[in-house]
């Protein structure tokens, strides 16, 4: 392909109407998509992205996300700050960031055929989380792992691979244009497609060509001078007697393990050296400074210090970990060596103690209760709390659960004796006359005086009963009742009654007498409750309250319950039989009351209404007519002042 701007090339570039484009072409509208194809039309890319967001439980490295070869704008980000770190190995074994247990400091490191650029932000002002970042193109498979040690926050990994036939970025890169591809020569109007699939670079965050591959750039023309094109105008010819001499270098990068430098030009009369300024020289002619290597020798070898571990205990004395490697670095990579290369500095420690707090501890807050039993086998309890160091009593979690005091334990009151226990016999015998009986209460229970060795109370119970009697009931006078009549309800409480009178017992008969007779005798109840059966679940209510207001109508209420047959609260009732909780009452209108004392006693009182003095007692009695009138509309109108 010849280059049709060999002929204005000397214009100044305001002179050129149209504008150029990706495939250095005036006039060309062709643009570079995002997968770095100078008219591609995004297809010949494949994004591949995700979060790994896996639950780890092991301390130690996991594997994340495997980068294919021939991966570009590679972008490994841990979504938020965690105590984890990333780490980077090829397939081959060979460790590029974080490996074999030591942290590496933020920096660039070479692997893959890239370079990554390890970023971790400052652990106090960000909270943003550590990230790799390569252009690419990767030239083998490489492994993405993190080092396990806290919940894991997730991490986001991103990278791009070029699509199926797609034509190699490399290739198209280095071939010159006009120069055949697979027998093919390019031209600017052929209707191939194969220019357009020039892969360039293309940042997915920024959408900014990041310029991974070289492609081809305006300016830079073919060797050859293009055909039927005016050739070039030579520039003039600058005088000889000044010329660009080197006068020194610049200082090395580095001041060890393998720095770089590159030398200085300056113009200066060839005669007597004598430094002029840049314009006496011909600039085409200035010598390109190359790369020069310098500070060859290795840095002295020092202690690379790792994050210290989780304390093993979350309160009271425990211990940490950190990893402590002997480190070099040489052509700005850093190498692990052997630790005899340190031994001219003073190992850190890789272990220390650690206290996140003050243990919580158990505190025995009473001393042991009484024995629940009297005697036998029973339980004691005191009160056991976990008391922080300041005083607090805390959840019992805090606290070691597996030197906790006991709280409870069994007591032994020994063994228990049992024997019957007997009260006084009645004074009264049950008959007035004739034979009767006198009782008394027998039980048996626990002997807790007693030391004899009783088994029990046995079957010889003693006698309740006794005989008595207080002589012939004849002429004697007493209460006589008759039977009781049915109960009054068929379910519930009810009552019952029955006949009670005064007799005198002779031979063989019964005269009644006036209750007066009887008068100086307990008389017996002629009248007892009694319960035929359940009658279930029934409504219950109180008395209606007062009514809210005397007329115009107000509202009145009483609490209706549902009780069942031993008043506990009970939803079995019917609820379409449930009275009423709330009624109307004194509907019928206010009459005011008429005071023929109240009177205005001035023409103006309406002033004094809206002037609001009603509230005033002077005013209330001078214009009392129209300040009634006004209270009646607004009720709370007045008031006291």
């Amino acid at each position: 392909s010849k280059n049709p701007l060999g002929f204005i090339a000397f214009f100044h570039t305001e002179d050129i109407a149209e504008i150029i484009g990706c495939d250095d072409y005036l006039g060309s509208d062709k643009v570079i998509d995002k997968c770095g194809i100078c008219g591609g039309d995004n297809t010949a890319c494949k994004v591949v992205s995700g979060v790994f967001k896996h639950t780890l439980t092991n301390l130690g490295y996991h594997k994340i996300v495997e980068i294919p070869e021939g991966a570009t704008k590679i972008n490994i980000t841990e979504m938020s700050k965690s105590n984890n770190y990333l780490a980077l190995r090829s397939r081959s074994g060979r460790s590029i960031i974080n490996g074999n247990w030591a942290i590496d400091r933020p920096g660039r490191y070479e692997g893959g055929g890239t370079m990554f650029t390890y970023r971790r932000p400052n652990e106090i002002s960000s909270t943003a989380g550590e990230s790799f970042l390569a252009d690419g193109p990767t030239n083998e498979v490489l492994d993405v792992y993190m080092i396990h040690q806290q919940p894991n926050p997730g991490i986001h990994y991103e990278y791009i691979i070029p699509g199926d036939n797609v034509i190699s970025p490399q290739l198209l890169a280095h071939r010159r244009p006009g120069e055949p591809f697979n027998g093919q020569l390019g031209m600017p109007e052929s209707t191939s497609h194969e220019d357009e699939d020039l892969h360039r670079e293309t940042d997915i965050l920024t959408g900014q060509s990041a310029g991974t591959f070289p492609v081809i750039q305006p300016g830079r023309f073919p060797s050859h001078q293009p055909e039927n094109q005016v050739p070039a105008m030579q520039p003039p010819r600058q005088n000889r007697e000044y010329n660009w001499k080197q006068v020194g270098k610049t200082e090395c990068t580095t001041t060890c393990g393998k720095g770089s430098q590159y030398p200085i030009f300056h113009c200066v009369n060839r005669i007597t050296h004598e430094e002029v300024p840049e314009g006496y020289c011909d600039s085409s002619t200035k010598p390109i400074p190359e790369e020069e290597a310098c500070n060859l020798f290795p840095c002295p070898a020092f202690w690379d210090i790792g994050e210290w571990s989780e304390c093993s205990k979350t309160c009271g004395l425990g211990m940490q970990h950190r990893q402590i490697l002997c480190r070099q670095i040489y052509a700005n990579r850093t190498l692990t060596v052997q630790q005899y290369r340190c031994q001219h500095l003073e190992k850190p420690d890789t272990t220390s103690t650690c206290q996140l707090k003050i243990c919580s501890e158990w505190q025995i807050r009473t001393e042991w209760t009484s024995c629940s039993v009297p005697c036998g086998v029973g339980q004691r309890t005191r009160d056991v709390k976990c008391v922080s160091n300041l005083g607090d009593v805390v959840d019992d979690e805090e606290c070691n659960m597996k030197l906790r005091p006991n709280d409870i334990e069994n007591c032994d009151m020994g063994p228990c004796a049992k024997s019957w226990f007997l009260t006084e016999w009645s004074d009264r015998c049950s008959a007035e006359c004739g034979d009767g009986i006198r009782t008394r209460s027998v039980v048996c229970m626990t002997n807790h005086v007693s030391s004899l060795p009783l088994e029990g109370c046995g079957n010889n119970r003693p006698s309740e009963t006794t005989p008595c009697n207080n002589g012939p009931c004849a002429g004697k006078v007493d209460w006589f009742a008759g039977g009781w009549t049915q109960c009054s309800t068929e379910c519930g409480s009810g009552t019952q009654q029955r006949e009670v009178i005064c007799v005198r017992k002779t031979e063989g008969n019964f005269d009644v007498l006036s209750p007066y007779e009887c008068s100086y005798l307990e008389k017996p109840p002629s009248q007892q409750s009694c319960y035929l059966k359940p009658c279930g679940s029934k409504w219950f209510h109180t008395e209606w309250s007062t009514c809210s207001k005397s007329c115009e109508g107000g509202f009145r209420v009483r609490e209706v319950r549902c009780l069942s047959d031993d008043m506990a609260a009970s939803t079995q009732c019917d609820p379409q039989l449930k009275p009423e909780e709330k009624e109307l009452c004194n509907t019928q209108d206010c009459v005011p009351e008429i005071d023929e004392n109240c009177k205005d006693k001035y023409y103006n009182c309406n002033v004094v209404v809206q002037a609001r003095l009603c509230v005033y007692t002077y005013y209330k009695t001078a214009c009392c007519a129209s300040c009634t009138r006004v209270a009646n509309r607004q009720p709370g109108f007045l008031g006291h002042r």
